[in-house]
Parts: structure tokens; C-alpha cells; sequence
């Protein structure tokens, strides 16, 4: 009985046991058959290690094919912990190359993760420091390609094209607004060692490679950057002003073709930048009243309404207009008598500009400010872009009327009025400014993005824009742009001058002085913007100091972009040229008793006995019995 109850067992023994194998070959069946990819994928993933390859981000050009934003081939350090032999040595002697703390390079060799990655110590590394690791040999210590962002011009369109961190991530500007394009897909380097961190030789190492970011094309004309970025910074240097800034756009397409301000920064040093220098981009950013320069709208708006012939109506300037209880003054003592509605805008007469809003009306100027876009953001394709300030329309009374309509009481971006003003010259269309002309993938040269101008609304008509170009021109032949004058060239413009204003009131001290030019007027190809806040050491008036910045660009950007010269010039532009004018003489520097002539007279401004600058300037031709302005102070340059 007991032996047969031994078989039993033992064959239920047998059975059980013949069931384990069964199950374990089926296993090892499926596992080698069915598992096998999946299974060699979880043990290859634990004995992988991989250092990241950074890719290359796409270059920025300008429309002539300059590079504007380039890549340097670097390295960076790496330590895989598990196989530095000693760590405070080690430490000690990275530190030494890198200028940090030893215990700061201590504690991350010595994390318990397969690969570190050395930053910001070791990241983007000088090449006499790489070398220097590199011949050290330290077990676990290795170097990696590694890319650093370079802006060849250092401040060269600083604000405009921004900069990258560490990790090559745009920050600011248009490496922040087509990071996502820019931007490449990292590489890598993957090997395999076992749990004692020594290499499995039967595994090769993988080199999977970076794909570099997208390129990017800029309707930025460094032919037009160069004189705006060398006359900028002349001009700064001179007048000292608080900020400076340039903005320059082709009329027909809304392309920004120059755009630059002071202070500037260099981007290849941007951790040593004032925030609010980089972050601010002035023609998009800053806003303030336009002064004189947006009389251009008032002036379009009511000829489109055919409220006057500007040759054949009239306006009499007594040197102010009350409105609502308010006397509105006219910059010109008297004021300038009985005048054509094309001198009003020659003469920038603020009471006659009144009297163009009063008949404009408030609904018409209200609709016509939003029609040219003046209380919107443009759109352009920037990151931090303002919209300005308009009064409510329920706000916009009387006397809101009345100085809105020379430039006084709103606040706009010199890229909303750049913008205005190309409608206003072009034919009446609104257009929307754009900085990135094409996307380019980087490998094949295939363009994935290619902009076109984009078209918001004909806000005046054809007819009027010429009648516009036309005042435009003689505002620089005639009026207060003369200083803007080039001979050979048809050009256009209007100068501003307008008092800072902050907290709801103007600060008495100081103005900010701009010119808007157009050229060549019968055919505009550009419409250049400068607007300098509160310079010092020259005369206040935007037409005397700005205008003749404008004329310096000009002289060498209308040849560049081919622009020739006209033969024949029209019968008002040779009236400057065929008068006998003399050559001003330089006072800068005389006392006031000590300035004389017995060609012209003299206009002395402010106080002090010492001349600190002049208008016309030194070498330029005057006429008989005109006067030259003398700027006083108490200090000789």
C-alpha cells in the first residue's frame, strides 16, 4: 500500500515536473521567437550610454545674402562619474582650466547618473581650454562637439535679430519669434559598457547626426543697415541724445528694409547687456507723440475729402487759433500770414493744421487715424511690438480735435507711422511690414516659407497720394525739410518736433526731433524714419538737426539701391540751386560778439555767450539776406 501511494507521487512528481519544462521551453520558445526584439531593446537600453550631439541652428541672412547670424564649431565637457578614478583630483584640475570652484565641479562629477553634462562651466568651451582638458586624458573626462551662436557685426541689428542662451534657445528677438525653425534636432553618440562602466567592444558605437535648424532670409538690406548703423551711432556720439532710432521700409510692400537704435548692445556678450535695452527694439516699442511729421495724415486725409486745393485755397496764419477756450500757437511769432494750404504744410503751421481738422470733422479724422492704422499694432512679424494711444472716441472733443491733427495728444510706434506714411505715398495702400522675406530648410535649399506683401485696405486713392507726394516734395525743396535736400534727387519729407510728454504732461526740457523722407518722390522706393529723443548741444527743431542725418543716409543709400539721379530738375527744385547762395562760415565756438558777416544775419538762440552749434551747418550754401541760427551755451566744445 505505501508502495503504490510512492508511485503515485512520484508520477505526480514526474507529471508536475514534465509540465515545469514544457512551460519553461515554451517560454524560452516564446521569449527567443516572440520577445526576442523587445527583450534585446530593454538590455541594450541598460547597458547604452549617449552623448548629445548639438545641432547647428539655421543662419539668418540679409536680402543680399550677408550672414547676419552664424554657428562656431566648439566643445563641451561631459564625465560619465562611474569611471573617474579620482574624483577630487579630477575636481581640482577641470577647476583650474574653467576658473570655478573645485567643489562645484566635485559635486556634479560625482552625481550617481551614467553621463553628466558639465554646464554652464563647460559648456561652448575656448579652444585653448578644450586642448588643455584634452591633453590631460582624465578617465571619464570627455569633450563633445558643441555649437555657440556668433554674430559676426557684434551690435549690427542687435535688437532685431536677438540672441540665444546656453542650450542654443532663442531669448529675444527673431531668434525667439523662429526659434521653432531655427532650431535644429540634436545628434548623438551612443556606446554600451557593462554595471563596471567598462566598454562592451561587441556592441558598436552609434553616431546618429545632428540636423541643423531651417535658414532664415531677412528683408533687411545691408546696403541700407550699413549708412543707417553708421550715421546712427555719429549722431549719438555728437548729440548725446537719451535714444536714437531708424526705421526704413520700401513703400510698395511694407519690407522693412534698415531698422536700427542706440543704445544698442552686442549680442555675443548679451548676460553683460541692460535688460531694457535688449528687450525694448525702439521702432516697434517706443511710443510717443509724433509731432509734425503726422501732419503728413492730416494733410492726406483732408485732400482725399477734397476739402481745399492746396495750390488755390488759402489760410490766413495770425499766429494762434482758440479752440474750446484754448489758445493753440503757432511755433512762428505773428505766424505766417496769408498762406496757400501747400504753405501750411510747408511752413508745418499748427493753426493752419487746426483749421484742416475743423473742417475734417471729428467723425472723418477719428475713422481716417483708424483707417491708416494708427490705433492698432501693425502685425509685423516681431516679438514685442506696441500699439500707441488714442483718445476714446466719446473722448475725442474740441480741442483733442485740434492737436490730434498736428501731431499733439497722441501716441503712436515709429513703425505705425512709417507704415501711414508709405500708404499715404504709394498709391493709398496699407500694407502689413514684414521683416523674414523666406524660411529655407538648410539642406536642400527648398523654401518652406516664402512671404508675400500682405494688402490690409486702400485707405486714400491714387489721385491723392500723388497731390501728397508732390506737397511732400516741396516741403524739402521750400519748407522745413530743406536741410534734407539733395541735388539730382527728388525727395520728399517732413520734419517733427514734439514735446516729451510723461504722466499726462510735458516735461518742459527736452524734445524729441525726427524726419520722415520719401525718395525718389515721383516713384517711391523708401521711406526713411529718424527720431532722436531729447539731444543735447543743438539746435531743438527736428528739421535742423535730424533732417540733415536723413540727407547723409540718403547721399549713400539712393546709389546703392541704383537709384540714379534726374537729368532735368523740375523749375521749384531749381529755385534752391540757381539763386547766388554763399558759403556759411563756422561760428562753433565764438563768442557772440565775434559773429559776423555782410552776406546773411544772424538768429542767436538761448542763453550763454558761447556758439555751441549752428544751422545751416558749416560749408552749406545760403542765401543773400537769410539768417543763420546760432545755438548759445556757456560752454565752448
Amino acid at each position: 500500500m505505501i508502495f503504490f501511494k510512492m508511485i503515485k507521487k512520484i508520477r505526480i512528481i514526474n507529471i508536475a515536473s514534465t509540465i515545469i519544462i514544457i512551460c519553461i521551453i515554451i517560454r524560452l520558445f516564446y521569449s527567443q521567437f516572440y520577445m526576442y526584439n523587445e527583450l534585446y531593446l530593454k538590455a541594450t537600453d541598460s547597458w547604452q550610454r549617449g552623448f548629445v550631439i548639438e545641432a547647428s541652428r539655421g543662419k539668418i541672412y540679409d536680402s543680399q545674402g550677408e550672414v547676419l547670424a552664424d554657428n562656431l564649431t566648439t566643445s563641451s565637457l561631459i564625465v560619465v562619474p562611474s569611471q573617474i578614478i579620482d574624483s577630487v583630483d579630477t575636481a581640482y584640475k577641470l577647476s583650474q582650466i574653467l576658473d570655478c570652484d573645485s567643489d562645484t565641479i566635485l559635486e556634479k562629477i560625482t552625481k550617481k547618473v551614467s553621463v553628466e553634462r558639465i554646464q554652464p562651466e563647460g559648456r561652448q568651451l575656448e579652444e585653448n581650454k578644450a586642448s588643455q582638458i584634452d591633453r590631460l586624458k582624465l578617465p571619464g573626462v570627455y569633450l563633445v562637439s558643441d555649437t555657440l551662436r556668433y554674430y559676426p557685426y557684434g551690435s549690427y541689428l542687435a535688437q532685431t535679430l536677438g540672441f540665444v542662451g546656453i542650450d542654443n534657445q532663442g531669448l529675444a528677438g527673431l531668434e525667439l519669434k523662429y526659434d521653432q525653425y531655427l532650431s535644429g534636432t540634436n545628434g548623438s553618440i551612443n556606446y554600451y559598457m557593462n554595471a563596471k562602466s567598462q566598454n562592451l567592444n561587441i556592441y558598436p558605437s552609434q553616431y546618429n547626426y545632428p540636423v541643423s535648424g531651417m535658414n532664415i532670409q531677412l528683408t533687411i538690406d545691408t546696403r541700407v543697415q550699413d549708412v543707417v548703423e553708421r550715421e546712427l551711432e555719429n549722431a549719438y556720439d555728437t548729440y548725446h541724445p537719451d535714444s536714437i532710432l531708424c526705421l526704413a521700409m520700401n513703400p510698395h510692400t511694407g519690407e522693412i528694409l534698415a531698422m536700427a537704435s542706440m543704445p544698442d548692445f552686442d549680442p555675443n556678450d548679451y548676460q553683460n547687456a541692460n535688460e531694457e535695452i535688449y528687450n525694448r527694439n525702439l521702432p516697434i516699442w517706443k511710443s510717443y507723440e509724433p509731432g509734425s511729421t503726422f501732419k503728413i495724415i492730416t494733410f492726406s486725409s483732408a485732400l482725399n475729402e477734397n476739402l481745399f486745393n492746396m495750390d488755390e485755397d488759402t489760410y490766413y496764419d495770425k499766429g494762434y487759433e482758440i479752440v474750446g477756450g484754448v489758445r493753440i500757437k503757432s511755433w512762428k511769432k505773428g505766424g505766417h500770414g496769408l498762406q496757400t494750404f501747400r504753405e501750411v504744410l510747408q511752413n508745418s503751421s499748427n493753426p493752419g493744421f487746426v483749421e484742416i481738422g475743423r473742417r475734417l470733422g471729428k467723425d472723418k479724422l477719428y475713422q481716417y487715424i483708424q483707417d491708416f492704422g494708427l490705433t492698432e499694432k501693425t502685425g509685423v512679424d516681431l516679438i514685442g511690438e506696441a500699439s500707441g494711444i488714442m483718445f476714446a472716441y466719446d473722448d475725442f472733443n474740441e480741442v483733442e480735435q485740434a492737436t490730434v491733427a498736428f501731431g499733439q495728444g497722441l501716441s503712436i510706434t515709429p513703425i505705425q507711422l512709417v507704415r501711414a506714411v508709405c500708404a499715404c505715398v504709394n498709391g493709398g495702400y496699407l500694407y502689413q511690414p514684414y521683416i523674414v522675406d523666406k524660411i529655407i530648410e538648410s539642406s536642400t535649399n527648398d523654401v518652406i516659407v516664402d512671404n508675400e506683401p500682405v494688402l490690409i485696405r486702400q485707405v486714400i486713392s491714387e489721385d491723392t497720394s500723388e497731390k501728397v507726394r508732390d506737397a511732400l516734395e516741396s516741403v524739402v525743396t521750400n519748407g522745413g525739410g530743406k536741410n534734407a535736400y539733395i541735388d539730382g534727387y527728388r525727395i520728399g519729407g517732413k520734419t517733427g518736433t514734439a514735446q516729451i510728454a510723461s504722466n499726462g504732461t510735458y516735461s518742459g526740457n527736452g524734445y524729441i526731433l525726427s524726419f520722415i523722407g520719401v525718395a525718389p518722390i515721383d516713384d517711391p522706393q523708401i521711406v526713411l524714419y529718424i527720431a532722436m529723443d531729447n539731444p543735447q548741444n543743438c539746435v531743438q527743431y527736428g528739421g535742423t538737426t535730424v533732417a540733415p542725418i536723413a540727407r547723409k543716409m540718403l547721399v549713400d543709400i539712393l546709389p546703392a539701391l541704383g537709384i540714379e539721379k534726374v537729368l532735368e530738375q523740375d523749375e521749384k527744385v531749381k529755385t534752391i540751386t540757381d539763386e547766388i547762395t554763399y558759403e556759411v562760415e563756422n561760428y562753433i565756438g565764438m563768442t557772440k560778439e565775434n559773429v559776423k558777416s555782410e552776406y546773411y544775419t544772424f538768429e542767436f538762440m538761448g542763453e550763454g555767450n558761447i556758439v555751441i552749434d549752428q544751422l545751416p551747418r558749416v560749408g552749406e550754401e545760403i542765401k543773400a539776406g537769410q539768417s543763420v541760427k546760432i545755438q548759445l551755451g556757456n560752454e565752448s566744445l
